[in-house]
């Protein structure tokens, strides 16, 4: 009898069930990661999101075709898509919604963002709507400190956000309007972004700027004040 997970919203979702759609040709997918590493058991982190790629998780059937592709045992795997937070162990929905709540986001409106979030969107943390098209996750340091608060729609950057432009963004989603990162690509479904991910690129790597004026101020004020950096040669040497 299959186990099951209890989310934050006292629902259950089967651990496994019994469905698996992971085909010959995933497997042979998998195995063009593994070729891809000196030692195959590296390719474990892209391969786990290639299963999620076609599973919409990582599930037990996903974890034993890793296991026996690379040599390993079936806990060995699970140890591993159980420490990382990027690997889902319930249904993603269509879009990941990330809000980063580290202490600047936090600050400039991040936990503000999340609460709003979390009513208008009538789900707690890492839980998916009804319709199945977000998934809302409170996130750790994003990086983008410098564009705080920020948020993430299936890993790409949203920034300077604000409770009002965070609701717009998710109905935008929900509607199939076309969103596009400000620092990044033209948002694609979860499933898409997880098979990049796993190191099949969907050519658009190069669309979108990837940095900004916020990025680049220490930059522009180094350069207007002639500021570098020390020389750890001329640096003398203790003993």
């Amino acid at each position: 009898m299959a186990e099951n997970h209890t989310t934050n919203s006292e629902t259950t979702v089967p651990y496994s069930t019994g469905d698996s759609k992971i085909t010959d040709t995933t497997v042979a997918e998998l195995r063009e990661i593994a070729a891809r590493y000196p030692e195959a058991r590296s390719a474990l982190l892209p391969m786990l999101h290639l299963v999620q790629s076609v599973e919409g998780r990582i599930t037990p059937e996903g974890i034993e075709v890793c296991a026996e592709l690379l040599g390993q045992t079936g806990a060995e795997v699970s140890a591993v898509a159980t420490f990382y937070t990027m690997y889902k162990r319930r249904p993603v929905g269509e879009y990941h919604v990330g809000v980063c709540t580290n202490t600047l986001c936090a600050v400039m409106g991040g936990d503000l963002i999340f609460d709003r979030l979390k009513q208008h969107l009538d789900v707690g943390n890492d839980e998916t709507t009804e319709d199945g098209k977000i998934t809302l996750e409170h996130l750790e340091c994003n990086a983008a400190c410098d564009y705080a608060p920020v948020m993430m729609v299936n890993w790409e950057f949203f920034d300077d956000m604000t409770p009002e432009s965070a609701t717009q963004l998710v109905d935008d989603l929900r509607d199939g309007t076309e969103v596009k990162s400000p620092r990044g690509a033209t948002i694609c479904t979860w499933r898409e972004a997880e098979r990049v991910l796993a190191g099949f690129p969907d050519g658009r790597a190069d669309e979108g700027p990837t940095g900004g004026k916020a990025t680049l101020a220490g930059l522009r004020l180094a350069r207007e004040r002639n500021w570098s950096a020390p020389d750890s040669s001329a640096t003398p040497k203790e003993g």
